[in-house]
Parts: C-alpha cells; structure tokens; sequence
C-alpha cells in the first residue's frame, strides 16, 4: 500500500482492522443518530440498552438508565471529571436501589465477560458544545462511551505526530466535555503510532506502541484495539496521582501489563512460591508494584490477603508511603518499628502494610502462617537476603528468595 493520504492509507485501515478485531463501525451519520445530535459524546441509546444489561436489578428501567446518563453527562469538563469518568467505568459509583432501600455498585464495563461489551468506532465524530465544533478522525467507544480519541495524519507529513498532538491538545480546550470521558489518546501516521493518558499532554506522557510491539500496521493496530486488552487498560492500568493538590493521570506501558499479569499468574499458582521481574530503571516498578498490590487486594480470588511492600531505606518507605496515598490506595499501615511490624502480623492484619526489611530484624517465627500474605519487594538488594531475608520468610510460609548471580 502506497503512502497515498490520510484517509485513504491510515483512517479507513485502521477502522478495517478494528473492525477484524472485534469493533463494529458505524458510519458517521449513524452515529449521530444513536448519540442523538452533536451535543451528545454518547451513543446514548447503546449506553441506555447496555446499563440495563450489565445491571439487571439495579437499573431495571429506561428511566433509571436515563438518570445514570444524566449524571455522567455532568462529569467536569476537565481532570477531575475524568477521574469521576474513570471511576464509573471502574464500578466504583453506586446507584440507589428503591425495592432493597440500599446503594448498589453501578457497571459500566464487563471485564471478565468482554462478549457482553458493546464495541463500536466510528469516524469524523463531530461534536459541538454551542461554543467550539471539533472533528476527531476516529473515536472508539465502549457501551456507547467515547474511550479512546485517535488522530491520524498521511505518512508523509513528517511533523505528522506532532501534528495529530496539537489537534488532541485543542480537543481539551475546545471540546473538554467529550474529553471529560475519553481515557486514552492514539497518533499514527503508519511510520509512527503513539499513546497516552488523556488530561496528560506532554511528550514525555506519549509511548510508541511499534517499540512495544513490533509489527506492520495492521499489527499494530490490532494490538492496540483487541476489546480484551482496552478492558484491561480501561479497569486497571490506568493511574490517577495526586501530589500537593495537582492531579496527574498516567496508563501502565505495556511491559509494566505483562509484569503485572504474570505476578497474578504466578500468586494463583499453589506449586509456585516466588518470582522476579526486571525493570530497568525508570521503566516504572513502583506504579507496576503498586498496580499488583491493588489487584491482589481487589480481586476476591485472593481471599482477602495481606500485602507487604518491602523497602531496605528510609527514604524508600516515606516514597513509597507517598506514592500510595498519591494514587487514592486508601488505607494503608506504616510499621512504625520492629514491634509494630510483629503486632501487624501476629493480630492477622489484612490490606497493605508497606515496611523496611529491617523491622525484620529477630522477628519470631511464624508469626503468621496464613497462606494468603504476598510480599513485594522493591528491589532485589543483599540486605533482603541473608539474615534479614531469613527473619522474613521464617515470620510466614514464605518461600526464600532468590537473585540472579
């Protein structure tokens, strides 16, 4: 295929590929007509249909589905209301239920049942808030809400990524109520193709997805859109940091998804008892350890378990500590010193405990023998072996741990 223009040789393969990979594409003006105008970043009759579907019981009517759109259509048209956007999508918002007299979780995702997702695309999706009209080339939507925005520009513009960036950009400013909802960005002009965090805008946030994996475009593309892995991203790679007031939005790299999902594999796995995965640095391990632990904690398979970040410095424990409040991990217990650590254990404490191997030191044996405690250590240095390696793997049933030569 020639490089030919951007409609031709990068819009309309895209939308094919997507299209091989699971989506349905919808033609622009049937998109209009299920969004209901241009004012709408929904296609609110697909989000009226699937709320119903994922919550049989909790919204039991087209009414009661119109009320749930009503609140995400007021979602602040800026980060913070992406952060509210990403917390429906998680399922962390709730829904009165009148017959129970009780708040109940909303879904607006199905990850463990990807069939039971409604995927469409569509192109040159025009949206108006009555003061700026934008055109994305591509939007992605999920049960009728727009998650992924993607610019595409003709191969031979060679500031074409730059470009599709500045385009992207101009959506926050213009059209921030449709961005307000969006999750992920993509920019491809074949030669490249990047991703990123929506509300996150610098170059420094972009990745290359041809350095993730490799491929020709039609690769590429497949890989990015296949409707498992954007479930994934949508309910679980995707971080919100917030430090001194600010609020920042970062998604997990690839190599950090794999990371994530082998530790899981191997947690689940009774016949395997450790296991190292290697980071390069500044590849990103804290926000992949912390992913695994809110994983561990959040998935029911695990039991409710115990979760230990172990660090061998002080200024490690306090970053680390920071960090986990920065992402809203909720609450968290600091040993405070060695004694603490041990009453930690001994009273069976679930959830996160982040401590240095140090508070190891003379620590009693089997201080708790519950299979279910999962101990993540930031860094494989000599002082988590030796003796303070054995004090801690002799207060559980750990497995010792072992190094690389």
């Amino acid at each position: 295929m020639g490089l030919g223009s951007e409609r031709g040789s990068v819009q309309n393969p895209f939308i094919r590929y997507a299209e091989e990979a699971g989506w349905t594409y919808l033609p622009r003006e049937e998109a209009l007509r299920l969004r209901g105008g241009e004012g709408s970043p929904f296609l609110r009759r697909v989000l009226v249909e699937q709320l119903q579907r994922l919550n049989p019981g909790v919204v039991d009517s087209v009414a009661k589905a119109e009320e749930v759109v009503a609140r995400l259509l007021g979602v602040r048209p800026n980060i913070e209301g992406n952060l509210e956007a990403w917390e429906y999508l998680k399922g962390l918002k709730t829904v009165f239920v009148e017959a129970e007299r009780r708040e109940r979780n909303l879904k607006l995702l199905d990850p463990e049942h990807p069939e039971k997702n409604a995927f469409h695309i569509t192109d040159e999706f025009e949206f108006s808030n009555g003061r700026f009209r934008i055109r994305a080339d591509v939007v992605l939507l999920v049960n009728g809400l727009p998650v992924i925005v993607v610019e595409t520009k003709a191969a031979t513009r060679e500031e074409g990524i730059a470009e599709a960036l500045d385009q992207i950009r101009r959506y926050h400013e213009e059209a921030p109520e449709l961005m307000a909802h969006a999750q992920l960005h993509a920019l491809t002009h074949i030669v490249g193709f990047f991703y990123g965090p929506t509300w996150n805008l610098s170059r420094k946030a972009l990745f290359n997805w041809r350095d993730e994996q490799a491929g020709d475009y039609e690769t590429l593309v497949k890989g990015f859109v296949a409707p498992r892995r954007v479930l994934r991203v949508l309910s679980d790679y995707i971080l919100f940091v917030r430090k001194d007031g600010e609020l920042t939005k970062a998604v997990l790299r690839p190599h950090q998804m794999r990371a994530v999902d082998k530790v899981l594999a191997r947690a689940k796995d009774p016949e395997k008892r450790r296991g190292l995965v290697w980071h390069t640095q500044g590849s990103g391990k804290t926000f992949t350890m912390i992913t695994v632990a809110k994983k561990l904690l959040e998935d029911p398979r695990f039991q409710n378990p115990t979760v230990l970040m172990v660090v061998d410095r002080n200024e490690l424990q306090q970053q680390l500590f920071q960090n986990l409040e920065a992402v809203g991990f909720g609450h968290v217990h600091l040993a405070l010193n060695k004694r603490h650590l041990r009453e930690l254990l001994q009273n069976d404490t679930r959830g996160l405990i982040v401590t240095m191997i140090h508070k190891f030191d003379d620590a009693d044996a089997n201080l708790n023998l519950r299979e279910n405690i999962y101990v993540l250590i930031d860094e494989a240095h000599r002082s988590t072996g030796g003796d303070l390696g054995n004090y801690l793997m002799g207060a559980s049933k750990l497995a010792p741990p072992a190094y690389p030569a």
